[in-house]
């Protein structure tokens, strides 16, 4: 059974419930004196406060989406995901189906209907990196009326050490777009959704690193070009958006800013502004001060020219260390033309998914009514 199963979570709960009752009921023969009732009752309480523990740490990478599977948990999952073609053969293309799956709508069983979710393997043609991603493909991608039509497209990212399944279990992104569009809210989209952590468990930030993991191409090269080629997704500038949380706001932001030709419009959840550097990114710039300075945000909109895009960024007076931050980053872009920004700025809400759902329907109007679906 998997890290994420709801099998593993209710044993995990039970277990708890079972070793509590079964403490209360033997405490009375481990009250005793003597090395085996002590030794009993440490084993009882140890056991009870392990099965505790083990029962919320599996309920909150649930809810937050933190490891993805037990290798992943363990630091098992070491595999840098960097393809090397020696033959030049073609493998097939660069974006593979591997799996499909509903969207938990109702009438959902229907493509046509709910619209579908597919499990797809990327491989970056320019920067050989392979990473998993799921897509959402809106109702009207299936119907037959519109089977020559071409559809806006998001990229929506993670925050750090998330998982892509998170977007779905717990930020609920597909049910949330196929509500907006049936609505009336937003146009369809398709959506994108994975981890920035393109090279486990190392975390990227998004960023090229000198002989390293090419990360920043393979969102704004390699990834649009291999959807593109996959699904019916607008060919012109415009038709491609960003949304990101925590450190995935932070990389749509910067994606938005460094590659608008590519990228319309880029929302940051909770974002930071600057890519940081400790144990978990190690030496993402290998002493180029260029690359440090480009990846921090208030630098390049003030040492570069004015990126032609659209951005939203949101935090919250209350809960938020970025709040400050946030709104020092509106004045900044309200000076600097053409960029434009926009934000949500709630009362109060913490750095969690539940701030996050809140902010997510209003954020994908946002990007809605700033893509083009030609």
């Amino acid at each position: 059974m998997g890290l994420t199963s709801n099998k593993v979570l209710v044993l995990a709960v039970l277990s708890a419930v079972l070793l509590f009752v079964g403490t209360v009921w033997l405490w009375p023969r481990l009250a005793r004196r003597g090395w085996r009732a002590v030794g009993g009752r440490i084993v009882v309480l140890l056991a009870t406060q392990v099965a505790v523990f083990v029962s919320v740490g599996l309920a909150a990478n649930q809810a937050f989406g933190f490891y993805a599977s037990w290798a992943d948990l363990l630091g098992r999952e070491t595999g840098q995901g960097v393809v090397v073609d020696h033959d030049g053969a073609d493998t097939g293309g660069p974006l593979r189906v591997v799996d499909t799956q509903p969207v938990n709508v109702a009438g959902g069983g229907s493509p046509a209907v709910g619209g579908q979710i597919q499990k797809v393997e990327i491989v970056g043609r320019t920067s050989r990196i392979a990473s998993p991603a799921y897509v959402y493909l809106p109702p009207e991608y299936f119907q037959p009326r519109y089977r020559t039509r071409t559809f806006p497209a998001a990229v929506v990212l993670t925050g750090y050490p998330g998982t892509a399944e998170a977007l779905i279990k717990g930020l609920h992104f597909p049910q949330t777009a196929h509500a907006s569009a049936r609505d009336g809210k937003a146009q369809p989209m398709i959506l994108v959704m994975l981890r920035p952590t393109v090279a486990p468990p190392r975390d990227t930030e998004c960023v090229d690193v000198p002989g390293g993991p090419q990360a920043e191409t393979f969102f704004a090269r390699d990834l649009p070009d291999a959807v593109g080629r996959h699904y019916r997704v607008g060919k012109k500038p415009g038709s491609w958006g960003v949304i990101g949380d925590s450190t995935g706001g932070y990389c749509a932001l910067k994606l938005a800013m460094h590659h608008p030709r590519v990228f319309a419009a880029g929302a940051g959840l909770s974002p930071y502004y600057k890519a940081p550097i400790d144990p978990t990114t190690g030496d993402l710039f290998q002493g180029n001060k260029t690359l440090r300075n480009e990846a921090d945000l208030f630098w390049y909109l003030k040492h570069r020219p004015a990126p032609d895009t659209s951005l939203l960024v949101t935090s919250s007076k209350q809960g938020e260390t970025n709040y400050k931050a946030t709104l020092k980053f509106i004045e900044q872009v309200k000076e600097t033309r053409p960029t434009r920004i926009s934000s949500i700025i709630l009362d109060s809400g913490g750095h969690n998914f539940n701030t996050w759902r809140r902010e997510i329907p209003a954020t994908l109007q946002w990007i809605s009514g700033r893509l083009s679906d030609r």
